[in-house]
């Protein structure tokens, strides 16, 4: 395998993406409506062919002009999406889908592969494109790529938990971030012992890249952080990176509903723990970064970026709110 395409590739898992295959040697490209700035434009190492991966015609252009051995589609968002490219990237060395741990449908500690069911899909849900029918539609994604795999296509699937890290445009995770940086007392809901695996970006990124060399076709690969941590420790770690201290306050639904608020107002937190099986990956030999050096990492591109997260604010009077009533207990 020398050559990549990458669907996608500019914003944040094919960014890292682009960046993993070139620090293995490979060529690559990327292909894409060209929407978003391109951080590879100056890079000879990339090739960019402009156009979109719902449009047939682009789709095989793009096969066409890359002449790809893997094939890494980090923009599929319905299933009709996939079908496509399993039929246009049929004769690849490795066609590798990212789907997503929403695709599984049922709460359990931890959901494996192959044993914890996945979502259903109607044929409403695979033409939506809300956030609320997203693990619907990545599941039956994943079902087009078993199927093909049946066919003989070398198709697999990489399914990563919460992703952060670098140039992370959700900027779910800025917002205790910016919050850790600025207040000396963080509210979070609970006891602070949330658990929701997440996965640190380069490690999906290296994730993609060993499963499609190592990774076995009709196969779907769970990628997240081989140690895990609650929300508390998650701010710990980040007040570490950013060498502060930071006072975590926990509140209960009582607490909250002094400010107006509730737990589903705080980004990552999540009542019943999400917690996948990362041990079907780490036997291909993919290994996950330390916790430590992801924050850091993290934490830099975070101060050098302008994203604050305050799309996910609560609002701090109504945590000065909540702060006050737990003062007084």
């Amino acid at each position: 395998m020398t050559h990549a395409l990458v669907i996608g590739g500019t914003r944040f898992i094919g960014r890292h993406t682009v960046e993993e295959f070139l620090a293995h040697d490979y060529d690559v490209t990327i292909f894409n409506r060209g929407n978003h700035d391109n951080p590879f434009a100056d890079d000879e190492r990339v090739d960019h062919v402009q156009g979109d991966r719902t449009d047939d015609m682009d789709l095989q252009t793009a096969s066409l002009a890359a002449k790809p051995d893997v094939v890494v589609d980090c923009v599929a968002y319905k299933p009709a999406e996939v079908e496509r490219a399993v039929e246009v990237f049929s004769d690849v060395d490795a066609y590798v889908y990212i789907s997503s741990g929403d695709a599984y449908g049922r709460e359990e500690i931890p959901k494996r592969e192959g044993e914890t069911p996945m979502r259903p899909c109607t044929p409403d849900q695979a033409e939506d494109d809300s956030g609320e029918t997203y693990g619907n539609r990545k599941a039956e994604g994943d079902r087009v790529v078993f199927e093909a795999a049946e066919s003989g296509v070398n198709a697999m699937s990489v399914r990563p938990c919460i992703v952060y890290g670098p140039h992370d445009y959700t900027e779910r995770m800025d917002y205790w971030l910016n919050r850790v940086e600025n207040y000396d007392r963080i509210v979070v809901p609970g006891d602070g012992q949330n658990v929701w695996h997440r996965a640190y970006v380069e490690d999906v990124a290296s994730a993609l890249r060993v499963v499609a060399e190592e990774g076995e076709a009709g196969e779907v690969y769970n990628v997240g952080d081989r140690r895990l941590v609650t929300l508390e420790e998650m701010l710990d770690l980040a007040a570490d990176a950013m060498d502060t201290d930071v006072d975590v306050v926990h509140a209960g639904e009582r607490e909250l509903a002094v400010g107006g608020l509730d737990t589903s107002k705080f980004v990552l937190y999540r009542d019943y723990p999400h917690v996948l099986d990362t041990n079907k990956l780490a036997s291909l030999g993919w290994e996950s970064t330390s916790l430590e050096t992801a924050m850091a990492r993290t934490v830099e591109e975070h101060r050098e970026s302008e994203r604050d997260g305050a799309e996910y604010d609560p609002g701090r009077e109504a945590e000065e709110r909540v702060l006050g009533v737990l003062d007084t207990l």
